[in-house]
Formats: structure tokens, sequence, C-alpha cells
């Protein structure tokens, strides 16, 4: 291609955005106000661009909503089994670590996380997708417990405690003070593991957050 076709379409993809730009701008109105407000033209005007030019990335508003459902999917799960299959020497060190993904924004999307909760409320298909990866979280987090040496049974409703704990806290979009929240750091391993955590272990968890 030569420099002039070159410049050509880049300048096309300019005011066509980018499929990326498009989900962007998708998952932000999800998060504002919900699926209902995830609409083409409305998100057309938020970006700057034509309704028209929608359409070179997605054949319509189902396939965006498919996208929005995607990147969720390879987002928020895939952080948290990252942070949940991490080598750790003992279990304290292990649910540590899964906390800095429910304490970073950046890692785990917990304001994406409730409106994919809302959402599945009314369409069976994000029920159903939700129902899945909550089951794979679970089994991620009882492999956790398994792999430092819990009973079956035990691990299964440790990974369940942990879990809907945190999913309580999103549900309920709770305002607990943060401070107060990662005061509750140690009391929260002890809780979710019958193993206080050592204090290096909170420290090196505090230095994490800047704590």
């Amino acid at each position: 291609m030569d420099k002039v076709a070159e410049e050509a379409e880049a300048k096309d993809r300019g005011w066509r955005g980018s499929a990326a730009l498009w989900l962007e701008g998708a998952h932000a109105l999800l998060i504002e106000g919900g699926v209902e407000a995830v609409k083409i033209g409305p998100l057309a005007a938020r970006l700057g661009l034509s309704r028209t030019s929608f359409y070179w990335h997605f054949a319509d508003r189902e396939a965006l909503l498919a996208a929005l459902v995607a990147r969720w999917r390879e987002t928020n799960t895939a952080a948290l089994v990252a942070r949940i299959d991490r080598p750790a020497a003992t279990v304290t060190e292990a649910v540590l670590a899964l906390f800095d993904a429910w304490v970073d924004a950046q890692v785990f999307d917990s304001a994406a996380e409730f409106a994919m909760r809302t959402w599945a409320l009314t369409d069976p298909a994000v029920e159903a997708a939700l129902a899945q990866e909550d089951a794979a979280r679970i089994a991620a987090l009882t492999g956790l417990f398994l792999r430092h040496g819990y009973p079956a049974e035990e691990a299964d409703t440790r990974a369940r405690t942990v879990y809907l704990t945190q999913v309580g806290y999103i549900a309920l979009r709770s305002e607990e003070d943060f401070a107060a929240r990662m005061a509750r750091i140690p009391s929260y391993a002890l809780v979710f593991t019958g193993v206080a955590p050592s204090a290096a272990e909170v420290a090196a968890f505090r230095a994490r957050h800047s704590l």
C-alpha cells in the first residue's frame, strides 16, 4: 500500500472510530445507566461519531451487547482467576493476593460487575452467562483451598464464603469507608482461611496499596 492510500485509510478509520472505542463508550454507558442506556444513537453522540460509522464495527446493537458480555468475562473473571492461581507459600498469602484484585478497580471492575448483575435480572442469556462465570470463579477459589490442604467440602464452603462476601459488597453497593475496610483485611483473611496472616504478609499487602 502506498503512502497516499495509507493516509486515506487512516483518515477513514478516524471518522469511523474503532471497535475498541465503541466498546469502551458502550461500557461507560452500561455502568452509568444500565443496559437500557446502551443505544447506538446516544453512543454515537457521546463519541462524536456518526451513527452509520457504528456499523463498520458491529452488525447491530445485539452484537455490541454480546461484546460487552465478552469484555466482562475476559476482564473481571480472567483477572480474578489469575490472582487466585498465583503461586503462594501460604493460604493467607494466596487470599491476600486475591484481595488485591478487589481493592484495585484497574484489576477487577466492581462497577461493571454491578451493572452485569443488574442486567442479568432482565435478560436470561446474561443471567446464564453470569451463573457460568460465578461457577468458574468459585471453582478456582475451591482449587486454591485444595492446593493448601483443605478437605474438599471445606474448600468448597470456604470458597463460597469468600466469593459471596465480595458479591454482597458489590450487590449492596457498600459505602463502607475504604480505610475501615482495609483495617479489616487481616481479620477477613483469618475468617476465610482459619489462619491468621503473618505480620510480614499484612505489611506486604499494605505496601502494595500504599497503606
